[in-house]
């Protein structure tokens, strides 16, 4: 598995707090296409953009719901699924939670959510690669921020979420209005308007319960 350089993240981006969860401080990126040629520098840019140097609307607003209702996590095993910069992952071990691990198939997000993790002074994550070709691991919660973003992927995390529940894991979906996630199956918990992260305006941004 590639492993990514620290000093490429802290040097490529900068810290922010999350306009929606002010606790937590992550690494950003102010300019996506200036980062993107960076990491093909690096060697090792691949096709996907750095979805992990920004904190999208539906982990902002998982993140948000885990700090508000402690109780979701605290004491349990969870899953962060698709970490991108970690937010959740962190969110999920400030709350409380006994052990978390963090998902993420691009090898920068892993390191970033390792960055960010000491940065914030959270430790116990551990960090792993893509995990939705097999069964889930042995974890009382998954939380999922921002999976649906296209037919494919929604199409791969979706069996995934329902091996996880059909295991007996309590699954938590943050999405802003995708049109690829099946809203019919799920459950709203919690709402919450977040600023765009690209441009102006707000984003109704939605938690759901997978009954």
């Amino acid at each position: 598995m590639r492993t990514v350089p620290a000093r490429f993240v802290r040097d490529h981006t900068r810290v922010q707090r999350p306009s929606a969860v002010p606790e937590v401080r992550l690494h950003v990126a102010d300019d996506v296409v200036a980062l993107w040629e960076a990491m093909e520098a690096e060697g090792g840019a691949g096709e996907a953009p750095p979805f992990w140097a920004a904190a999208w609307p539906g982990g902002q607003a998982l993140a948000r719901h885990v700090l508000d209702r402690p109780a979701t996590v605290a004491g349990q095993v969870v899953l962060d699924l698709g970490a991108g910069s970690g937010l959740v992952a962190l969110a999920a071990a400030r709350a409380g939670a006994a052990r978390v691990v963090a998902s993420d198939v691009d090898p920068y997000s892993r390191t970033a959510v390792a960055v960010n993790a000491g940065l914030n002074g959270v430790a116990g994550i551990e960090v792993v690669g893509d995990v939705l070709g097999g069964d889930p691991p042995e974890v009382d919660v998954v939380l999922a921020g921002d999976v649906c973003y296209d037919r494919e992927m929604t199409e791969r995390v979706l069996p995934f979420l329902d091996r996880a529940r059909a295991r007996g894991a309590e699954v938590y979906v943050g999405d802003p209005g995708r049109p690829y996630l099946p809203h019919a199956r799920l459950v709203a918990v919690s709402t919450l308007d977040v600023p765009e992260t690209e441009g102006p305006g707000v984003r109704r941004t939605t938690v759901w319960r997978l009954p």
